[in-house]
């Protein structure tokens, strides 16, 4: 299937994770900004960054559940209104603590209903499982595109207006996305055949086969890996190449590099997941970034190696996204699948926490980043083996009378 067959609702999750995850993707660039007007340490920001994941994972079981209840339309829509309101208060607060309820708590709620596991549990029900990892690593690579395009655009906000306005655009771009959501159909004509088939597992029954199943925990942890890789670099990868006296441009680029190059690499790892077993292109990604996080760490921090180590990163940055659906699909099928992700997703974010806290709080206490480089670098290839063992293949189920 060509990319310019997909339906509709494939370019509509396009448009909206374009605006939800460059937005989200931004953040790191108002660490100190924020930091210095509120007079906290880095250890602040990085935790209401840390809690929005949290809270982004937290909510993501439930509001998987929802979509597959209630369909993906409300999910959006009213994810949107939260994100919004999130970027609003934090816009206006006062005083730090507010920052834990709008930034942390609503964003991440926000996050959590207009992003990938809402977006891509609904593409599966109306894309074929043949094509599925293709049209996942499409919607993949449009939140590069948005981490691509807002993140020069914060930057400039950030130095012409400062951080509360740039915030308070960040909102209203948020309308945007629940515009969209009007306009997303999954109805039960759009559906595959496969999860008609599917329809007569109740989510009970789902959740038991998934949890009974081995390869379900081995996709978990691998997950756990890629959140807490991506929340470390995202948020502290401004503060640790100003630590080495680059300038605030440099970050913005490499950040803008990471976006760029994952819209060709989540797109080819996706195409590689058709192709091939999708755990063993797993296992190559995470070995990539072992050897790309391990060269950054030993060689002499510049602008230049700044911008190749963004671009390379971020080949390898979401890639994991399309490969981890797609196995979650291939093996229980698309009925369940944005609840059977959500919970993955809800490890990730786990991970994701731990990378964004750890990495404030290591720094306030050593002074330096170079020890959690280094753990990143042990996960990385830790990733690369327990994607091995995976059993891929479909889950057989007894037929019911």
């Amino acid at each position: 299937m060509s990319i310019f067959r997909f339906p509709l609702l494939v370019w509509l999750g396009i448009g909206i994770l374009i605006i939800c995850l460059g937005i989200r993707q931004s953040f790191g660039i108002f660490m100190l900004p924020v930091s210095e007007h509120f007079g906290t340490g880095r250890e602040f920001f990085s935790f209401a960054i840390a809690l929005q994941n949290l809270m982004f994972g937290l909510f993501q079981p439930f509001v998987g559940m929802a979509a597959d209840r209630f369909g993906a339309k409300r999910v959006v829509f009213l994810g949107a209104i939260a994100y919004a309101l999130g970027l609003y208060l934090t816009s206006i607060a006062t005083a730090p603590g507010i920052l834990y309820l709008s930034l942390g708590t609503l964003v991440g709620l926000g996050l959590s209903a207009t992003s990938y596991v809402i977006v891509l549990g609904a593409v599966a029900k109306v894309v074929p499982a043949e094509h599925s990892a293709k049209a996942f690593g499409l919607t993949t690579a449009a939140g590069s595109f948005g981490m691509f395009a807002m993140i020069p655009g914060a930057q400039y906000l950030l130095s012409e207006f400062g951080w509360q306005q740039a915030l308070a655009v960040f909102a209203a771009l948020c309308s945007i996305m629940a515009a969209f959501a009007l306009f997303m159909n999954t109805a039960r004509g759009q559906q595959t055949s496969t999860q008609s088939a599917q329809s007569e597992q109740t989510l009970k029954q789902a959740l038991k086969e998934a949890f009974a199943h081995r390869g379900y925990w081995l996709i978990h942890a691998g997950f756990f890996v890629c959140g807490f890789h991506v929340m470390f670099i995202a948020t502290h990868l401004p503060s640790y190449l100003a630590d080495k006296h680059l300038p605030a441009s440099s970050a913005a680029m490499a950040l803008a590099y990471v976006g760029i190059f994952n819209i060709f690499g989540s797109y080819f790892w996706g195409v590689m997941g058709d192709r091939f077993s999708k755990r063993h292109v797993m296992s190559a990604l995470y070995l990539m970034r072992t050897l790309v996080i391990g060269a950054f760490v030993v060689l002499p921090v510049t602008v230049d190696t700044a911008a190749i180590f963004g671009a390379a990163i971020g080949f390898c940055w979401l890639g994991t996204v399309p490969l981890t659906s797609g196995l979650v699909r291939q093996i229980f099928g698309s009925r369940y699948m944005s609840t059977l992700y959500g919970l993955v997703f809800f490890t990730h974010q786990v991970g994701s926490f731990l990378g964004a806290w750890a990495g404030g709080r290591i720094y306030d206490f050593t002074g330096s980043y170079e020890p959690i480089w280094w753990s990143t670098v042990a996960l990385a290839f830790l990733a690369a083996l327990i994607h091995l063992p995976i059993d891929d293949r479909p889950v057989v189920r007894l037929a019911t009378a």
